[in-house]
């Protein structure tokens, strides 16, 4: 790992541009010039130590590789079963494409959707998207540049490895009912989540869109060191091209941007205040509903962490517990407290505080979509557990309203501009000189 040097970096004598590498940190908005990285490390912004570029070997093949890998993977992950089931004698499988028809089966088609989108549409396209442009396929611009903007778009709804995660806590819950094992798919299911995840990491964002074009001309050079804001430049959210302040549209990506979100402070709030107002009735309606012989009981999330709790199965009720109560409760108050020094109206004392709240705020945006592992053992078992008048499950609306908590507070997650803390710094230390620095 090599950080970025935010003062000037003479190549020859010549002045530094954005094709010499130099870049706006995209969390603390620092002009950094990248420094040369070997193969295998990366280069960091200097003041919050956000990635910025990774040289990898093969910078183009390694990504196609894992794509390639990963679609061949989910091809076989859908044509076999993945997991059965056997509880006195009734065997049952089920294969992925077999969970959001459950789901529909049962009149909760919004669920299907979000399983179909979040852990099979959007991750095929990512991968095909990788694999053409890497490849660097003759394709007309506009749709290289579509496609390019929605693999950084979607790439925080894939929740491949969430869903996983989710199976492998159905697995337990599923042990006091029965005997549980893998199908065929299994396997290829996992080597899909590992390859897909290895694909994106591969892909360096800073290097992807230099190959589909170079970033636009300046007019003017920037000055590593100074936040781009106070050189009158922004950088452009989805391509990384530096542009100046006044240009709304990249004519890189034709993305529109601003040099800060316009009313970011007032959007994460507002769909905090949302998020509020639909998590109370999501922990107190049920989230689904077991019915064994013919008498139905339903159950909210608390009162599954309980009842796995009493069961013995201490680690995965508090995975459940951690996912499902504290991480979306701590990441409101995290938000909250994001938007609230953001505004000003909280105390800075130095380099250190502004990087913590950095880190916070970092930990929010990793952490948030994590939440969604309940919404998908509902998914699973409501697929799985369908042994007549013996036992079923079936999910219910809070399982519905649940999701819609975790999307928004992903959305007020994004939605929140990191640059802003850098911002009551950049005023703090007018005023008052800043020793870290």
């Amino acid at each position: 790992m090599i950080a970025g040097h935010p003062e000037k970096q003479t190549d020859a004598g010549r002045a530094p541009s954005e094709t010499d590498g130099v870049m706006l940190c995209p969390q603390c908005d620092l002009m950094v010039t990248l420094p040369d990285v070997a193969e295998g490390d990366k280069a960091v912004c200097p003041r919050c130590y956000t990635t910025l570029s990774t040289r990898w070997v093969e910078p183009c093949l390694q990504p196609v590789c894992y794509a390639v890998s990963a679609l061949v993977m989910m091809v076989f992950a859908n044509l076999f079963p993945f997991i059965n089931m056997r509880v006195s004698g009734i065997y049952n499988q089920i294969r992925l494409i077999e969970i959001p028809q459950a789901m529909m089966n049962d009149d909760y088609s919004s669920l299907a959707y979000l399983f179909l989108i979040f852990v099979q549409l959007i991750p095929a396209f990512c991968m095909v998207a990788i694999i053409l442009l890497c490849l660097n396929v003759p394709l007309p611009y506009r749709l290289k540049v579509i496609m390019g903007r929605v693999i950084y778009l979607a790439k925080a709804w894939c929740m491949v490895e969430i869903f996983l995660v989710g199976v492998l806590v159905s697995f337990v819950k599923l042990m006091a009912y029965g005997n549980i094992g893998i199908g065929l798919s299994f396997v290829p299911y996992c080597l899909f989540c590992l390859l897909q995840v290895r694909a994106f990491q591969c892909t360096d964002r800073y290097l992807f869109w230099q190959n589909i074009r170079p970033a636009p001309a300046l007019t003017k050079t920037p000055k590593p060191g100074v936040s781009g804001k106070d050189q009158g430049l922004r950088l452009c959210p989805c391509c990384t091209a530096i542009l100046p302040a006044d240009l709304k549209e990249c004519p890189r990506c034709h993305t529109v941007g601003y040099v800060r979100k316009p009313n970011s402070l007032q959007w994460t709030i507002a769909l905090l205040v949302t998020s509020i107002m639909l998590y109370i009735p999501a922990n107190i309606l049920p989230i689904m509903v077991t019915e064994v012989l013919g008498n139905p009981m339903a159950s909210n999330i608390m009162s599954g962490v309980i009842l796995l709790w009493e069961d013995g199965s201490y680690p995965v009720s508090l995975v459940i517990f951690i996912a499902s109560i504290m991480v979306p409760t701590l990441k409101i108050l995290a938000i909250l407290w994001l938007c609230y020094d953001a505004s000003g109206k909280g105390a800075i004392k130095g380099r250190q505080d502004r990087e913590r709240m950095h880190v916070i705020y970092e930990i929010v945006e990793f952490v948030g979509r994590w939440s969604m592992i309940d919404v998908f053992v509902i998914g699973v078992l409501s697929a799985l557990v369908r042994m007549g008048r013996l036992m079923s499950i079936y999910p219910d609306i809070g399982a519905l309203l649940f999701a819609v908590v975790v999307i928004l507070t992903m959305i007020a997650a994004m939605m929140f501009d990191p640059r802003l803390l850098w911002d009551r710094k950049q005023t703090i230390t007018n005023k008052e000189p800043d020793s870290a620095e």
